[in-house]
């Protein structure tokens, strides 16, 4: 009875001791795939081993094999009279230290002794950058010199406090990647697209007529002028409420120049106020520009594109006033507009005017539908400079781009139908989702849409 029951006491105390956690075999440290030389990669015990078998399977041109049998650090179990720590907590901790060398001493003119080969000099000892919970096997160090080797180590800390000694240790050095692989794809969706844009300008200058469909609110702009002049009243033209750097207030300039153009045909009023005075500049030459190229030169006033103020409701005020006592027949609403958008649009609207909107503001569009005849809408805005102007290198640029966006318009699909599919494919042992429609999803995930 003794006899048994110094046996059970000895097979207890070695299954507590055989329990307890043990530094790993095994230490690398590789420079992180596809970055700019600023990471490292740090693997131990089973990480680091099949990491090694992966890479001599791909020298040797065989089969990457997969993941072994071996058991994480993570299935080590606690010793049941420890009861230091919470129990959904692992067992112990890694700690990572780290140690840097300088690859090529600096030039140091206040040294008479400096010698470009001497040896590597260490910068400093051993420091604490991390601690990584034992269910780990792998830690990335970051924001890194290229110029200086790094040299890791690694102990346990158990959860009374007490830290073993270092494990074997293992270096690196970060390498720049010339060329990011996991965005090849990107490189490839960029290749297409400006191959369209380069072919479709090429067309385009070949005399080939490339279709584009109409905008009704470019097709209107001569039925809204045309009215201003039956009525004998002026046209009325907003740019936006931004300077001259915002894109949305280049395209709108855009659509002023075909206005101005037709005003000057047709012999009406043309009315331009603006918040800015860099767009007062560019929208008067713009103006002018369009006026001699329609052979009426001398209708062109620059007192009628003017300057207003830079507050928002003061300029408000100021045109809405003057909308109250012209009433223009018709008002042109091109750039980018806030709360204002809506009050000119319903001023206009008590006077009789008809009115044509254009914006790429998402939070102002409903506003301008619900108030305005015509409203183009975020892209239609963009392109009304190309579909105003015909030019070819405009055409073909518009065109490329729209492969681009069909391209997009592919993958959304597919992606959602691949989501959907997924949510049946069979699961593993494990309880995650296997086989190749599961790879091909999360490549889609991790690497086009980067979550």
């Amino acid at each position: 009875m003794r006899i048994s029951t110094i046996m059970i006491c000895f097979v207890i105390c070695g299954s507590v001791n055989a329990a307890e956690p043990q530094l790993p075999e095994r230490v690398k440290v590789k420079d992180f795939e596809n970055d700019k030389g600023e990471k490292l990669r740090l693997l131990w015990g089973a990480a680091a081993i099949e990491d090694d078998e992966k890479e001599a399977a791909l020298k040797s041109g065989k089969s990457v094999p997969k993941t072994s049998g071996r058991k994480p650090a993570s299935t080590i179990k606690e010793p049941k009279k420890d009861r230091s720590h919470k129990p959904d907590q692992p067992y112990f901790k890694y700690v990572i230290e780290r140690k840097s060398i300088l690859l090529k001493p600096e030039p140091d003119p206040n040294r008479d002794d400096f010698d470009p080969e001497a040896p590597l000099i260490a910068l400093r000892e051993f420091e604490v950058v991390a601690e990584v919970e034992g269910n780990k096997q792998e830690f990335v160090d970051k924001e890194l010199d290229r110029k200086h080797n790094y040299v890791y180590r690694i102990k346990l800390k158990l959860p009374n406090g007490t830290i073993s000694d270092p494990s074997q240790t293992a270096s690196a050095t970060p390498v720049l990647q010339w060329v990011d692989q996991s965005k090849l794809y990107f490189g490839l969706f960029m290749l297409v697209v400006c191959g369209s844009v380069v072919y479709f300008i090429e067309a385009a200058k070949a005399g080939k007529t490339l279709k584009i469909r109409k905008i009704a609110g470019l097709e209107a702009i001569e039925e809204a002028v045309g009215r201003a002049t039956e009525m004998g009243r002026d046209c009325l033209f907003i740019p936006g409420i931004q300077d001259i750097n915002d894109i949305q207030t280049v395209a709108g300039i855009t659509v002023l120049s075909r206005v101005a153009e037709l005003t000057a045909e047709y012999d009406a009023g043309l009315d331009v106020p603006t918040t800015r005075s860099l767009v007062m500049t560019v929208a008067r030459e713009t103006v002018d520009g369009a006026y001699t190229a329609a052979g009426r030169p001398d209708l062109y006033n620059p007192d009628n594109i003017y300057y207003v103020t830079d507050e928002q409701f003061g300029f408000v005020a100021a045109v809405t006033g003057k909308m109250v006592r012209e009433k223009p027949a018709a008002c042109f609403y091109m750039g980018a507009f806030y709360a204002e958008s809506l009050i000119f649009a319903e001023t206009a609207n008590t006077v009789g005017a008809i009115q044509i909107a254009g914006t790429a503001m998402p939070s102002q569009l409903p506003f301008f539908v619900a108030a305005c005849d015509y409203v183009l809408i975020g892209e239609e805005f963009f392109a009304a400079s190309a579909y105003l102007s015909g030019e070819p290198q405009q055409l073909g640029s518009l065109k490329g781009q729209d492969v681009g966006k069909f391209i997009a318009g592919l993958f959304l699909i597919l992606g959602a139908v691949l989501m959907t599919v997924s949510q049946f494919v069979h699961r593993g042992e494990s309880g995650e989702k296997t086989g190749d429609l599961q790879n091909v999803i999360s490549f889609i995930t991790e690497s086009l849409l980067g979550t």
